[in-house]
């Protein structure tokens, strides 16, 4: 199964946030969107990097007026990207070795998708139960 697959059955919308924007303006647009992380990009299509709940929890560890920081001090600058005709297993074994949880799918330099580790385990499940099926209906006829 490929990244492309994993799209079509959770869409592509990927909520962005511009470097200048403050960690107060990122928790709001987590909390709207429910979501664990957002790409940080300048124009809505580039990457400039990504940011997390766990990277603002870092950030208010003793830092007085954390509200006001700029996502651009505490977002990952180097992320970690897939295409959509990757395959998934690929993309479990990138999450797995880097322990991140949200990879942007980009083709050209321009985001078309993101995926989470919850999109990904969501797909393995649907693809084992199909072969469960598939067998049981094999056994059983």
């Amino acid at each position: 199964m490929k990244i492309n697959d994993v799209l079509r059955g959770k869409g592509n919308q990927v909520v962005t946030i511009s470097p200048e924007a403050t960690v107060t303006e990122l928790l709001a647009l987590l909390a709207e969107h429910n979501v664990g992380a957002v790409v940080v990009s300048p124009d809505g299509t580039s990457l400039a990097g990504i940011v997390s709940e766990r990277d603002v929890v870092r950030l208010m560890n003793g830092t007085p007026d954390a509200g006001e920081v700029r996502v651009s001090a505490i977002m990952t600058s180097e992320v970690h990207t897939c295409g959509p005709d990757d395959h998934i297993d690929n993309l479990m074994r990138l999450m797995t070795d880097r322990r991140i949880r949200h990879v942007p799918v980009v083709v050209d330099g321009s985001l078309t998708g993101i995926v989470s580790i919850g999109d990904v385990v969501k797909t393995r499940i649907g693809e084992l139960e199909f072969e469960r099926e598939q067998l049981s209906n094999y056994i059983s006829g």
